[in-house]
């Protein structure tokens, strides 16, 4: 290929980056979020680096020290530094909002493509299956899974993955409905291309945008959801330095050390924040369209 058709086909590409990366990055709440996600991960891998203490090791003779030089955000009532049980509190806030939502939003779409492509019966079958599981919220529906499949990690992420894979059922299923009457689609059906090779060959990449939008936001909800389970004693339960866990423990000493509930609150707020305006950022970036709304 000479290297001027190269180019010429490489240019459009390069512009559209540039432009989804000035666009995405134009808002500085925006360029916040994405701060507080890339400070979040680089937390969660070099934690034991910059953890100045064992988050699990007890030491009787210094239960709740108020914040010094020692212990940036003081000792719990088991004397365990607060501020490294936060750092350590980050890789379960990735695991549970970054693994539940990308096994939701995995499953989600294959129901939802199949649903809207093939119609019918199919898609009334899933569809109303997924209206039966929205019927409950989110929040009420994954304790309820939580309490039945008993406390710890890995039920936490089966009930709010459950709890999540109805939101993207819809959101595809929709999608699809309206990206199969193109003229692409009934090219590809009309020369013999299979079901299988249209509907996740062709229609899609022309879908992702918004599950990606969608993906983002709701890591903060995951988050938030297991931050909940946690606190209400159904979620990732002691000693695990689980944020909602540390508010729940803290909770009993609020008058005399407020810092052990507000300090793991504060960061759930702040990344559950971020997500929501890199999600924001995103559906600017990836669909003019929705620009300015929510």
């Amino acid at each position: 290929m000479p290297a001027e058709v190269y180019i010429q086909e490489a240019l459009p590409r390069v512009n559209e980056f540039r432009r989804f990366v000035r666009v995405f990055f134009s808002r500085g709440v925006v360029r916040f979020g994405a701060a507080v996600i890339v400070l979040l991960v680089l937390t969660a891998i070099l934690a034991p680096v910059i953890a100045p203490y064992d988050p699990y090791e007890q030491n009787v003779t210094n239960i709740l020290q108020p914040v010094s030089r020692e212990h940036l955000l003081g000792t719990d009532s088991l004397g365990r530094d607060t501020f490294s049980r936060i750092i350590y509190g980050t890789r379960y806030a990735l695991l549970v909002g970054v693994v539940t939502v990308l096994i939701a939003a995995f499953i989600g779409s294959f129901f939802g493509i199949i649903a809207g492509y093939m119609g019918g019966w199919t898609q009334t079958i899933i569809m109303r299956l997924t209206d039966s599981v929205m019927a409950f919220p989110p929040i009420l529906l994954a304790l309820i899974l939580a309490a039945i499949m008993g406390s710890g990690i890995k039920g936490v992420m089966i009930a709010i993955t459950f709890a999540l894979v109805p939101g993207y059922v819809r959101l595809m299923c929709g999608q699809v409905l309206s990206a199969k009457e193109n003229e692409y689609v009934m090219a590809a059906d009309a020369i013999g291309v299979s079901h299988f090779q249209i509907m996740f060959r062709h229609i899609l990449p022309n879908c992702l945008s918004p599950l990606i939008v969608q993906i983002t936001m709701v890591m903060g909800i995951a988050i938030l959801t297991e931050a909940t389970l946690s606190f209400l004693g159904v979620g990732i339960m002691p000693p695990a330095a689980a944020w909602g866990a540390m508010v729940h423990d803290g909770y009993r000493y609020l008058i005399r050390r407020p810092i052990l509930s507000l300090a793991p609150g504060v960061a759930i707020m702040v990344v559950v924040f971020a997500f929501n305006m890199v999600g924001d950022g995103l559906r600017d970036a990836l669909d003019p369209r929705l620009r300015g709304t929510l």
